[in-house]
């Protein structure tokens, strides 16, 4: 298999999926090939839904590159939309938007997608961010892609931001993790002991013929070997714009400590994958409030300890990288709350999902 881990360690790149809204109404809108058009960096690209926008930015050699590049990317699409009478949201769920409204795509994979997943992929309506974390070698990229398995829960609890879906308050934290776990694929991913495994098991699944290949599986982290990139897929779409560049500096600090751990010939504990997997829903459910077991003990702890513990070990690796300040808006998320929890906040006043997303979309802004 081809693989491009070879470019400078660390290089940071973030992908965030936002709304198409009425300008007025702040209902979803079927009007993505409007709103396509050049960007001066990164790209606006279209997914699988004609109300979802992706923008992207291209690798940057830093967290304060990839922040202005995402802030300008955010601005240009927000000042595009409103050119239209739209606006643009972000969370990870839209609070009482219909999947039946949404149109698909007209690009060739997201038609083959809903031919294949029929109502699983139609009811797809969610919204995630996604960070890219350069490596320069394949089985650095394995081994930090194993590592990363133990902190999905928190990085989801951090970023939970859907506790709305279809006019309901869910109880739920992140609402867009159990949606899309109706997909394949998807989820903690297993294991690989090298990349000659993960080359292996790849390749079986090609010849199988039930994937094209490997960016069909949609698991939480994934080496992403066309990038040279670990990618981190967890993580809800974040309303406020730092909170995004606060967790992709979370993350690519994740990544360098489990790339040093594998240059220094270290070995990853083994966790059970059911205990891994329960760490999630616990994090869905609950987001920041609830407690997770930690890991390899069986001890419940509090999530917002867990995650404390965790962004005070990251601050060393921040430092190193240049990212240290993107730690501010974690700290922001610990001690103000996550999306959910704001969300809620605003919910309870008046029980007005329309005052929520127009929250959502006042604080979309750059």
């Amino acid at each position: 298999m081809e693989h491009h881990f070879r470019t400078p360690a660390f290089t940071l790149g973030i992908e965030e999926e936002l709304m198409i809204l009425d300008g007025e109404t702040l209902d979803l809108v079927n009007a993505i090939e409007s709103m396509l058009e050049p960007a001066a960096t990164g790209e606006i690209k279209p997914e699988l839904m004609e109300s979802v926008l992706e923008v992207s930015t291209a690798p940057c050699a830093n967290m304060p590159e990839a922040s202005a590049q995402l802030r300008a990317l955010r601005g240009q699409v927000i000042q595009s939309a409103r050119q239209r009478n739209l606006a643009i949201g972000s969370a990870g769920t839209h609070p009482f938007a219909r999947w039946e409204n949404q149109r698909i795509v007209a690009r060739p994979r997201y038609r083959d997608l809903i031919s294949a997943l029929r109502f699983v992929a139609r009811q797809e309506l969610i919204f995630g961010v996604h960070v890219h974390v350069g490596l320069d070698d394949p089985e650095k990229a394995i081994h930090v892609a194993n590592g990363m398995r133990v902190h999905i829960p928190l990085l989801l609890a951090l970023s939970a931001n859907s506790p709305f879906w279809r006019d309901d308050s869910t109880g739920l934290a992140s609402t867009r993790t159990p949606i899309f776990r109706a997909f394949p694929r998807v989820g903690m991913p297993p294991t690989y002991r090298d990349w000659a495994d993960y080359e292996q098991r790849i390749e079986f699944m090609v010849r199988s013929r039930v994937i094209e290949d490997y960016t069909y599986l949609w698991y939480d982290v994934r080496p992403h070997p066309n990038f040279g990139t670990v990618e981190v897929r967890v993580m809800d779409s974040q309303t406020h714009v730092e909170h995004t560049v606060g967790l992709a500096a979370l993350v690519q600090a994740l990544v360098r400590e489990f790339a040093i751990h594998f240059e220094e010939g270290g070995q990853l504990a083994s966790y059970p994958f059911e205990m891994l997997d329960e760490n999630k829903w616990l994090a869905a459910r609950h987001g920041l409030e609830g407690e997770l077991v930690d890991l390899p003990h069986s001890d419940r702890v509090a999530t917002r300890a867990l995650a404390r513990r965790m962004l005070d070990r990251m601050r060393e690796h921040a430092q190193d990288l240049g990212s240290e300040s993107g730690l501010e808006a974690v700290e922001d998320l610990l001690e103000r709350g996550n999306g959910a929890a704001r969300q809620l906040v605003v919910y309870e006043a008046n029980r007005d999902l329309r005052e929520v997303m127009a929250e959502i979309v006042a604080a979309t802004e750059v």
